[in-house]
């Protein structure tokens, strides 16, 4: 009796070793399937009347992605990414290849632009002269066309365009994004060497957008270490997870801190501006 219940169970174990080998085997590339992440849905942002605005101002800001808490913008460099996840250059480039959010070309999202356009002259080959030489030394000069691809480690920067607003009801201060750009490095080359040009804008996406959300809630950042719970790119935006620096706000003269100051001192006037938005956050708790 004792030796048939001992088979019995030794039956039962191998059973589930088995089914347990079937289930790792079923997955693609993984043990389990991820399917949470690409299930969720944005939080509604809330409605705001324009009576329930007290005050308000335009900020615009700049993520470098050079800075050492910044590069889970810049990695994974890879194209694919790396465990499904992208670098976010790459999120947004492929969201607007496959038409999946509109694109502006400018802040204020007044322009739209045709995304299928917009790739095909972003991509556009160049026309370049190539100097074969043979073995003999006879030279021969051949045009070819070189096609141009998305690069994601020439985006080393992300802008920002945002209202910090403060409200009626509960008397606290709010920020909203409202439109987000992809920046490309451009060079030219001098005797060989590659001069620095500037920084182009190439595009902005409207962040109010629920296909913009949409997109953000429902892909991932390699930020931490546990790859089981990486925070979604919507949540690294609304929790203001990122360092940045003031390159402009609302003023008169409608410009930005580099048209009256350089060096050192638009510096100091970035942060000037930054505290500025907490002290009046902060006087409003002074009776």
């Amino acid at each position: 009796m004792f030796r048939r219940f001992l088979l019995v169970v030794i039956g039962l174990v191998f059973a589930a070793v088995a089914l347990s080998a079937q289930t790792v085997e079923s997955g693609a590339g993984h043990f389990y399937e991820r399917h949470l992440t690409k299930e969720r849905e944005a939080i509604d942002l809330p409605f705001i009347r324009e009576t329930d605005v007290v005050w308000e101002s335009l900020i615009w800001r700049t993520i470098d992605v050079r800075e050492k808490f910044n590069t889970f913008f810049y990695y994974p460099i890879e194209r694919n990414g790396f465990d499904g996840r992208r670098n976010f250059a790459y999120l947004i480039w492929d969201a607007v290849v496959a038409d999946e959010i509109p694109i502006y070309a400018d802040d204020e999202l007044k322009v739209p632009l045709d995304n299928y356009a917009f790739v095909q002259q972003f991509t556009k080959a160049d026309t370049i002269i190539l100097e074969i030489v043979d073995d003999d030394e006879n030279y021969e000069y051949k045009t070819v066309l070189v096609p141009k691809e998305f690069n994601s480690e020439e985006m080393l920067q992300v802008r920002l365009k945002e209202v910090w607003y403060i409200g009626k009801q509960n008397t606290d201060m709010f920020v909203r994004m409202i439109s987000l750009c992809l920046t490309k490095e451009l060079y030219k080359e001098h005797d060989g060497d590659l001069d620095y040009i500037g920084t182009a804008e190439m595009f902005w996406i409207p962040m109010q957008s629920p296909l913009v959300r949409r997109l953000l809630t429902r892909n991932e950042a390699v930020f931490e270490e546990n790859s089981a719970h990486q925070p979604s790119w919507e949540h690294i935006f609304m929790s203001r997870m990122f360092n940045s620096y003031i390159t402009r706000e609302s003023n008169t003269y409608n410009r930005s801190i580099l048209d009256y100051l350089t060096g050192p001192d638009a510096i100091w006037e970035s942060e000037r501006i930054e505290t500025k938005l907490l002290d009046i956050w902060m006087d409003m708790w002074e009776y």
